[in-house]
């Protein structure tokens, strides 16, 4: 029986392999590449070989492999396209979030949850973060939930606060705090853990209505040339989130995917069958995720030293942010993982929060699969101890791009431009990978790969603010940190990289990304994506 054999001609192609970078042709057979390299060899290579072949002419595009984001939560990013934008250019302002949340309730009527997600107080006209007492004006009798654009934290309503059993007599929860007014009263903002309480109650979307969203991201997702995710929060229940993304490839989902689990979740659950475990599946079950700390644009990072004087608001001793794990909590997650083969995954942004985990581990017996997410502030002790422990790295260049505001408030200047020391971590030999954490930035298209590519390569803020040019890298390394470092860090077997015995998985782009003005790089369009060596998706726009 003959195999179907595809011929790629003329084309620019990255290929993120470093013993052989660049090649203008490939040889595809059974969705795997069996060869690539310079046209004038494939005559006696290619043509020659007894197989049905099809020829595609690349037109002389720039070729990468397919973009895998390493942090993202695909099931909050596909949900977000039903709710409230409150990123700009949807809305810059307390008062026309107020205006939204109006249309909302008319809409839907009383009783119906309205949310939404990304705001930044730093972008608001307000400077600060919504309240309840904000939130009543625009409604008494529909509960609303608002997630701020790191997804640490949440303004609700008086209503969502009383359905979630909150009120003056509610404490803290550990590793997190509800937010008060100067009289005791809850004042609608819940930071880190704190949100389960509201978890609890938001509405539980069914899994075919969620499946079918999924299915709809994939396609914008491919439109950006992302073929491999992750999935950062995934839940046991009440759906779990492996039945939930089998049904959305039954749907129509078409990206690998990788689950990473809430520890939470998994500390009373049953194994994983092996089944789930993997990785050559389309969907496996990656590893374990813990939280540290919070965010540095929302101030609950765990800092040292700490962050700026507190803003009108803020509560005044939470200046140095909060550790939302304990070590021995930290231990029994990663003795977990390594019992179940599994990675164990840690968000971290401040220097406490970094140096806690590494320190946790450092030199012990059975340490499972490390990585830190996010690692927006690590210390020299830390980078060091990680190359040494074999912990990788993932981070979102596109945090100081989009949220720029927040971390010179927070931060101020200097202090930012050392945040995300992309130059550093690469150069003390610590494995690195990007990724979005799309939906959890102040970013209308969150999850658009090149306008992270452009902000790791320029070091330049959406608004022209020099955000530290001492940890620019150039494009190839970005594309590279996209692909194959990228792959490399998930466990996503045989992709990341176009070479002999790869998946045929790679995109063709409207123009050179490694040639053109870094600062346009945000607004390349992806022409084509293939994934297996066949065509998923074409721009309309070809």
């Amino acid at each position: 029986m003959q195999q179907e054999q595809k011929l790629f001609v003329n084309g620019r192609i990255f290929t993120a392999n470093p013993k052989q970078p660049y090649a203008d042709a490939m040889v595809v057979r059974n969705g795997k590449i069996v060869w690539i390299g310079s046209e004038s060899d494939i005559d006696h290579i290619a043509l020659a070989k007894a197989y049905h072949l099809t020829t595609t002419d690349l037109k002389d595009r720039r070729v990468l492999p397919g973009l895998i984001d390493a942090h993202m939560h695909p099931v909050y990013l596909a949900n977000a396209a039903v709710q409230i934008a409150c990123t700009p250019p949807a809305l810059y302002s307390i008062e026309e979030m107020i205006s939204q949340i109006r249309e909302k309730r008319e809409a839907q009527g009383p009783g119906v949850w309205i949310e939404g997600w990304g705001y930044d107080e730093g972008k608001l006209r307000e400077g600060r973060t919504p309240t309840r007492h904000d939130l009543d004006r625009a409604t008494t009798d529909a509960p609303v939930s608002m997630m701020r654009t790191c997804a640490h934290i949440y303004s609700v309503n008086s209503m969502a606060l009383e359905l979630a059993g909150i009120d003056r007599n509610t404490p803290d929860p550990a590793g997190g705090a509800i937010g008060r007014d100067a009289d005791g009263e809850p004042n609608g903002i819940l930071y880190e853990t704190a949100r389960e309480l509201l978890f609890k109650v938001l509405p539980e979307k069914k899994l075919k209505e969620t499946a079918a969203s999924l299915a709809n991201l994939s396609t914008t997702l491919l439109s950006q040339g992302i073929t491999g995710v992750t999935e950062m929060f995934a839940r046991t229940g009440p759906t779990d989130y492996f039945d939930l993304y089998t049904a959305a490839r039954q749907a129509g989902f078409r990206q690998r995917v990788a689950l990473y689990y809430l520890w939470d979740d998994l500390k009373n659950a049953p194994p994983f069958a092996p089944e789930r475990l993997d990785h050559n599946q389309p969907i496996f079950v990656g590893g374990v995720k813990t939280l540290a700390d919070g965010s540095v644009s929302g101030r609950t990072a765990w800092v040292d030293p700490p962050f700026l004087s507190a803003h009108q608001g803020d509560d005044p001793n939470a200046n140095c942010g909060m550790a939302t794990i304990t070590p021995d909590e930290l231990s029994a997650a990663g003795a977990y993982a390594k019992t179940h083969n599994l990675q164990l995954l840690a968000h971290a942004m401040g220097e406490k929060a970094i140096d806690m985990i590494v320190d946790t581990f450092y030199r012990k017996a059975d340490t499972p699969q490390l990585r830190i997410e996010h690692a927006a502030m690590p210390t020299p002790a830390a980078l060091k101890k990680s190359a040494e422990m074999g912990i990788a790295f993932v981070t979102q260049p596109v945090f100081l791009f989009a949220e720029i505001e927040s971390y010179l408030n927070n931060l101020g200047s200097i202090r930012t431009k050392n945040t995300y020391p992309v130059r550093s971590i690469l150069d003390a030999g610590v494995q690195l990978a990007f990724s979005s954490d799309a939906p959890a930035t102040s970013w209308a298209d969150p999850s658009n790969p090149f306008v992270g590519i452009q902000a790791a390569v320029t070091r330049i803020s959406y608004d022209g603010t020099d955000n530290g040019q001492q940890h620019r890298v150039d494009p190839a390394t970005a594309i590279q940190l996209y692909t194959r470092e990228a792959s490399r860090v998930v466990g996503f077997p045989d992709v990341g990289q176009l070479a002999p015995g790869f998946e045929a998985d790679f995109i063709v782009l409207d123009r050179d990304i490694l040639e053109i003005d870094p600062m346009t790089i945000g607004q390349t369009q992806v022409l084509e994506t293939y994934m297996g060596g066949a065509l998923v998706y074409e721009s309309a726009a070809k």
